[in-house]
């Protein structure tokens, strides 16, 4: 899976997000911080969503989809 990262100045530090995971979100007063901790919120978002996952057997289809942007 690629994400993309995008980090933009805030008043104080700089501001890390994913573009597909607007959720996923931290700070940092570098780029390399804020890549390092991109990575953790990304795993504590991940580990969050495992806990919240969907009991298997209930489960009836599953398929990979793959989603185009459209210009506007």
């Amino acid at each position: 899976m690629k994400l993309t990262l995008i980090i933009r100045q805030g008043k104080t530090h700089l501001i890390g997000q994913f573009k597909e995971l607007p959720g996923v979100l931290t700070q940092g007063r570098t780029i390399a911080e804020v890549k390092d901790n991109i990575r953790d919120a990304l795993a504590l978002y991940l580990e969050d969503m495992r806990e919240d996952a969907v009991d298997p057997t209930d489960i009836i289809a599953q398929e990979e989809l793959e989603f185009v942007e459209q210009a506007a």
